[in-house]
Parts: C-alpha cells; structure tokens; sequence
C-alpha cells in the first residue's frame, strides 16, 4: 500500500494507485484514509497533487470527503439499500441466500485453498485463533463476528475481485441479521459446537492447501446451516398455531 509515485502526471498516477487498492479491496468501503499531511508522506507525494486525486476519485465515487475526513465510498450501498428493504421482510430470502451462498462459498474455499498467500493464510489463522477464544464464552455475539470475519477473508484469499465485493456487500446484510438472525441459530443447543468444528475444517483445508476438501467442507457448512434454519422455522410455525390454539378460548362466548 505504500510507495513512491513519481510519474509525469503525478495526480493521475496517485489516483490510479488508491483505485487499485480499493478494486483489490486493500481499502475496503466505510475506512477513513489518513489525514492528508500523513497519506501525502506515506505516498511520498505533494499535498497539492494528492488533493486532486482525491477529487478524481470523489468524482467517479470511490470516495467520499465530509466534515470527518475522508472515506472510501460504500459504493454498493446504492444495490445493497434498496435490496436490504426487498429482502428483509421475505422468509423465503433467507432460503434463496443459502442456496446461492452454498455454490459460491464452495467455490472460494476451493480458489483460497489454490490461490492464499502466506499473508492471507497469516489472516486466517488469526480469525481462527479469536472464533477458539470466542467459542468458550457465554455471549455468542463474538464467535458469529468471527465467523463473518473468516468467510470474508477466505473471499479475499480467492483472489476474485468480483466475487470479494459481491459477497462482501452480502457479509454486511448477514452481519445485521438481514437473512436470519444469528443468535438463533447460534443458541440452539450443539449448534455453535458444530459450525466451529466446521468453519475449522474449511480453515484447515485452505491453510493446507486441500482445494478438494476446502469445496466439500465449504459445501457442508453451508448445507448444515440451510437444514437447521429451516428446522427452526418449521418449529417457530408449529409453535405459533399451538399458541393460537391455546389462545382461542379469548375469542369465544364460554358462558352458555
């Protein structure tokens, strides 16, 4: 990310260099960039050319300066806005999502397993140290952070650029419980046991290298994750015409 820049047209060159760091997803959308002063340093660039190219990019909206400095543009937000109050009130999104998720999911585990740095594989390891560590508390809120955190690096270990910015805009709908909500999921008992071995196991078959397995481990998870939330649905529905029944003696005349 750092580096000297010194071509002709130094405000151009600068501005195509944080694209490409925003394109890798090196610079991901909603991070603050250092103040000018710093950046123009880091760059080893004059203020007055780093100045224009933040305004290129503002104006093709990678980024975003305000009154807090300046950000990289949620510049999916106009797609993931309007799809979040599509999607949030549908039961059978949650469904679909998997469904789609499954064959997307399977597929970067493979790619990661194929394409990881050791850098990405570093990364990796480190969520996987903290979803251990999350694990043995009592508020799951934490272990279902680091599981996001785990699928989005294994996006980023793929080394698609596509499926990173597409499947990143999704992690943040499934981080606000858009699709379900996770602590459901997580507080049905051996649950949490299960989907830490096997976020394990996808982990373990992209830091070794196994494309073969990172896919089927990937696969099941995801297909493991489907079956129980359709369990808990059907439960919460048998539940709720139990309650309705139980309740009904509210509506009638019992007097006669």
């Amino acid at each position: 990310m750092q580096g000297t820049i010194k071509p002709a047209k130094l405000a151009d060159a600068i501005a195509e260099h944080l694209e490409k760091l925003i394109l890798e997803g090196a610079l991901r959308p909603g991070e603050k960039l250092l103040a000018e002063r710093e950046l123009a340093a880091k760059l080893d660039v004059s203020r007055p050319s780093l100045r224009d190219a933040i305004a290129k990019l503002e104006e093709r909206g990678l980024l975003v300066t305000g009154r807090n400095g300046t950000h990289i543009a949620q510049f999916l937000s106009h797609i993931g806005d309007p799809l979040v109050a599509l999607l949030q009130n549908n039961p059978k999104t949650t469904f679909d999502y998997l469904e789609f998720r499954g064959s997307i999911e399977a597929q970067a585990a493979m790619l990661a397993a194929q394409r990881a740095t050791d850098l990405d594989r570093a990364g990796i390891g480190a969520i996987v140290a903290r979803m251990k560590a999350a694990h043995g508390k009592d508020d799951s809120s934490e272990e279902a952070d680091s599981d996001a955190d785990l699928h989005l690096a294994i996006y980023e270990a793929a080394h698609n650029i596509v499926m990173l910015h597409i499947m990143r805009t999704l992690s943040n709908m499934l981080r606000n419980d858009v699709f379900y909500n996770r602590a459901d999921l997580y507080s049905r008992q051996g649950v949490r046991d299960l989907l830490l071995a096997q976020h394990l196991d996808i982990a373990d078959a992209v830091l070794t290298g196994d494309p073969a397995r990172a896919h089927a481990a990937a696969t099941a998870h995801v297909e493991y994750t489907l079956k129980t939330l359709r369990e808990i649905r059907e439960n919460d529905a048998r539940l709720e015409v139990s309650l309705r029944r139980v309740g009904r003696t509210d509506l009638i005349d019992t007097s006669a």
